[in-house]
């Protein structure tokens, strides 16, 4: 059973997926940071100093006697629910910036790559390879011409 669960832990497959994790959770920190830090207060800007996650509907309010709460408020506090949703948002727009990024950067790297395939491949082409393309694009010229 030993021997079973180090081949398990040691393939490819977990040992990514526990990268993945870990980068996963250290990208979420910066993204949810970027949210309460920076998006956050500027919508809060917005809405005139008002903070999303404190907009409630009270049923019954606190009964406060002698400083101290007898009975505590009953309130609909969908205001956190709004500020949960639009943190949700926010995060999949990022996730989604991120994501289009690389893709592009993929892209871009696969195309370099490509030309310089296409470039070393041209460069191998031989003398009597070369000359037979001229030929060959010289007798399509002549017979388009005709």
């Amino acid at each position: 059973m030993w021997k079973e669960f180090k081949e398990f832990i040691a393939r490819g497959n977990v040992i990514d997926m526990a990268v993945g994790i870990v980068l996963g959770t250290a990208f979420k920190a910066i993204i949810d940071s970027l949210v309460a830090d920076i998006i956050m207060p500027v919508i809060g800007l917005l809405l005139n100093d008002i903070s999303l996650a404190d907009m409630k509907y009270v049923f019954k309010p606190a009964v406060v006697e002698a400083g101290e709460v007898v009975k505590p408020e009953l309130a609909l506090n969908y205001g956190n629910l709004i500020q949960m949703i639009l943190n949700f948002l926010l995060i999949a727009l990022c996730v989604f910036l991120v994501v289009k990024a690389i893709n592009k950067m993929r892209t871009m790297f696969a195309k370099k790559e490509e030309e310089e395939s296409e470039q070393a491949e041209e460069e191998a082409k031989s003398d009597e390879v070369l000359l037979l393309e001229e030929i060959r694009d010289l007798l399509a010229n002549k017979d388009e011409s005709k």
